[in-house]
């Protein structure tokens, strides 16, 4: 089997591994982290080191591919635009569990995330680097657009329009033909009855904007976020 990398060394980093395991196509080398020690594990699986290594790995190992296992949309596409620089020929593969239901004609871009029980109906098109969560559904005609992600138990209607680097919160409910703008969040257990436009957060039942975001606005915290402490400045992945 071909060698891959994991970016990312968390509890989102844990899912897409096993992930990779179930669908029986590639072989983890390693994982790469910023912030965990070298030659420590995750898993069986060793961190190599930070994205500074990353090209003589790649180079010295012979790895054709990528996943990156970070949650965060933004934090992810900037990953992704630097592995991109050091790494131009590296492949970003698609982990898709074996549980996953894809319908008929949907259409998937490169380094994306389909966790177990998610349906994905048919005539989709899901672009890059994108994140379907566990038990998540996605009507047909649906566009998610790159960097875009969709959380845990979310229901969508047909004919979604989901903004880049976009997210929908944990629960949340979305009616049929609606769109969603860039850089937009969808609060957990919303009821989406309207579209929202670019850069907004918007929550409730029904979902109605609660404030206005900036493009790199955060929205997953480490722990030590949660509870106030500033000097920490990692995302949950």
């Amino acid at each position: 089997m071909k060698k891959i990398i994991v970016f990312g060394a968390s509890g989102h980093a844990k899912v897409v591994i096993d992930i990779i395991e179930e669908q029986n196509q590639y072989e983890i080398f390693g994982l790469i982290d910023s912030y965990k020690a070298k030659d420590s594990c995750l898993f069986e699986y060793k961190i190599l080191g930070s994205e500074d290594a990353l090209k003589k790995i790649v180079s010295d190992n012979n790895i054709y591919g990528i996943v990156i296992a970070i949650g965060d949309n933004c934090t992810r596409k900037s990953i992704v635009n630097k592995v991109r620089t050091i790494c131009p020929d590296l492949h970003f593969i698609n982990a898709i569990h074996p549980n996953a239901i894809l319908g008929k004609n949907v259409a998937l871009g490169e380094g994306n995330v389909i966790m177990p029980g998610v349906i994905v109906n048919s005539d989709t098109t899901i672009g890059d680097s994108c994140i379907v969560n566990t038990n998540a559904s996605v009507g047909h005609d649906s566009i998610l657009k790159d960097f875009s992600s969709v959380s845990p138990g979310v229901k969508i209607g047909g004919n979604l329009e989901l903004g880049f680097c976009s997210a929908i919160s944990i629960g949340a409910t979305v009616i049929e033909n609606i769109t969603i703008g860039d850089h937009t969040i969808i609060g957990a257990a919303a009821v989406v009855t309207k579209n929202f436009p670019d850069c907004v957060v918007a929550y409730g039942s029904p979902a109605k904007i609660i404030r206005a975001r900036t493009e790199d606005d955060r929205y997953l915290f480490s722990r030590a976020e949660r509870k106030g402490n500033r000097a920490v400045l990692k995302y949950e992945e």
